[in-house]
C-alpha cells in the first residue's frame, strides 16, 4: 500500500508524529535519520496495523503527497544549532521529491532557516521550485512527553507557509490530526513562534528559581508563596522551582547567528544552569548541619530523568548533581523506575532495589523527580534526612528546596 505521509526522522519529535498519523488512520511512511526513539513493541505492533511502515530505501519519499522533516538539530560545540542532519535530511528527500509534494519542517531551527537553509537545498536536489512545484512550510513541535491531557488531536497546530497555497497544503495535512490549526503569516513567523514558546518557560523556570534562593535565604516558604499566588485570576501562572531545566527544547536562544542574542534569556540560561550546583550546596549544608560532611556521606538520589514518569534523561540535571557530589567524595546511588542503569563519571552509579531500606540507610535522600510511584509520605519517614527539589512532599516532611 503508497504512503500518504512520510515522516522524516523518528527521534523525539518525529516518532509521536508518525504515531498519531497512523493513529487517524494516515498510511505513514517512517524513514530513520539521527538516532531513533525508543519505542516499546507493544506500540510497534499498534503502528503497523493502522498503517505505518518503517523504510530504509529513500525511493519511498518520491510516493508520499506530504513530508515532515523532524531531524535532530542539537547544540555544536560552539553552542549553535547544528544544522547536519537537518540539511542530510533534505537532500536525501530532494533526490526524490516530486510535483506538488508538501514539505514541512518541524526541527526546531533559526527564524529564517526553513526559506534560507531549507529551501535552497530542496530546490537544487530536486530542480523543482518552492511555492510553484511543491508546497513549503514550517510548523512548530509542540510534543509534550508524557502529557496525557494534551496530545496531537487536542493540540493547536501552527503553520506558515512559503506562499498562502503552502499555508492551505499543510493546513490541510495537519487538520487531518488536530481539531484546530492556527495560521501564520510566514515561515519566519512560525518558526519564531518556536522561539517565544520554549523560551517563555525558560524565563519563567528562571524567575522562580531565584525566588527559590532568595526565599530561603529569608526563611520564606517558596511553595506557600507560590500556592497563594496561583489564586490570582489573572496576571499570573505559576512556575515551580526543580534542581535545574531539561528535555529536548531548552534552553534555546534561538534568535539566529545574524541577529543579537535575547538578553533575558541568557540570563534565564545563566540562573537555570547554576541550579544543580546549588542543590549541592544544600545538601553539602544540610549534612553539615546534621554533623556529617560530603566526603563520606552516602547520599541517594530518587528520579533522575529530566521529566516525571518518563525515561529520557536528555538534559536531565541529575548528571550534574551527581558528579558535584562525587566529586566531594560522596557515595552515591540512585532509584528511578525508569531507568535500569545509569553511569557518571565513566562509573556505573549503584541502583538500589529495595527503596524505603536505601532512604533509610542513607544519610542524605534527594528527590530530583516526583515519579507518581513515589510515596513521598512514606519516604520522608523513612529516610533519615530528605532533601526535596520539587516541593512535593507534605509540609514539615522534608527540607524543601
Amino acid at each position: 500500500m503508497p504512503a500518504d505521509l512520510a515522516v522524516i526522522g523518528l527521534g523525539q519529535l518525529g516518532l509521536p508524529l508518525a504515531q498519531a498519523a497512523a493513529t487517524a488512520g494516515i498510511a505513514t511512511l517512517g524513514y530513520e535519520c539521527g538516532d531513533p526513539a525508543p519505542l516499546a513493541a507493544a506500540d510497534l505492533r499498534r503502528m503497523l496495523s493502522t498503517g505505518f511502515r518503517p523504510a530504509t530505501d529513500p525511493a519511498g519519499l518520491g510516493r508520499v503527497r506530504t513530508a515532515v522533516l523532524c531531524a535532530p538539530t542539537p547544540r555544536g560545540t560552539d553552542g549553535t544549532l547544528d544544522l547536519g542532519q537537518v540539511a542530510d535530511a533534505a537532500r536525501t528527500l530532494a533526490a526524490h521529491l516530486r510535483p506538488h509534494t508538501t514539505v514541512i519542517l518541524e526541527s526546531p531551527v533559526y527564524p529564517g532557516t526553513t526559506e534560507e537553509f531549507l529551501k535552497p537545498l530542496l530546490e537544487e536536489g530536486s530542480g523543482l521550485r518552492a511555492g510553484r512545484d511543491f508546497h513549503l512550510a514550517y510548523s512548530p513541535s509542540r510534543v509534550d512527553p508524557g502529557n496525557r491531557g494534551h496530545g496531537p488531536a487536542n493540540t493547536p497546530k501552527v503553520i506558515g507557509g512559503l506562499t498562502p497555497a503552502c499555508t492551505e497544503s499543510a493546513a490541510a495535512f495537519y487538520g487531518r490530526l488536530t481539531d484546530k490549526v492556527v495560521r501564520a503569516r510566514g515561515p519566519r513567523e512560525a518558526e519564531t513562534v518556536q522561539l517565544l514558546e520554549t523560551n517563555y518557560r525558560h524565563v519563567n523556570i528562571a524567575l522562580v528559581n531565584e525566588m527559590a534562593v532568595l526565599c530561603h535565604d529569608l526563611g520564606v516558604d517558596l511553595w506557600d508563596v507560590i500556592r497563594c499566588a496561583e489564586t490570582k485570576p489573572f496576571g499570573f501562572q505559576a512556575f515551580r522551582p526543580g534542581p535545574g531545566v531539561g528535555g529536548h527544547a531548552v534552553p534555546r536562544d534561538l534568535a539566529g547567528p545574524r541577529t543579537r542574542s535575547l538578553r533575558m534569556v541568557e540570563l534565564a540560561q545563566q540562573v537555570n544552569d547554576h541550579m544543580p550546583r546549588y542543590v549541592v550546596q544544600r545538601a553539602a549544608a544540610l549534612l553539615n548541619e546534621h554533623g556529617k560532611s560530603a566526603r563520606g556521606a552516602r547520599v541517594l538520589l530518587l528520579g533522575i530523568t529530566y521529566k516525571a514518569d518518563h525515561a529520557d534523561r536528555q538534559g536531565s540535571p541529575a548528571q550534574e548533581i551527581a558528579t558535584r557530589l562525587m566529586e566531594l567524595g560522596a557515595a552515591v546511588s540512585y532509584h528511578d523506575p525508569h531507568v535500569p542503569s545509569w553511569s557518571v563519571l565513566d562509573r556505573p552509579v549503584p541502583r538500589v532495589d529495595t527503596l524505603y531500606e536505601a532512604a533509610a540507610d542513607a544519610d542524605l535522600t534527594i528527590l530530583l523527580q516526583q515519579h507518581r510511584t513515589y510515596d513521598l509520605q512514606g519516604l520522608s519517614v523513612k529516610a533519615q534526612l530528605l532533601l526535596d527539589t520539587r516541593g512535593a512532599t507534605p509540609t514539615g516532611a522534608a527540607h524543601r528546596l
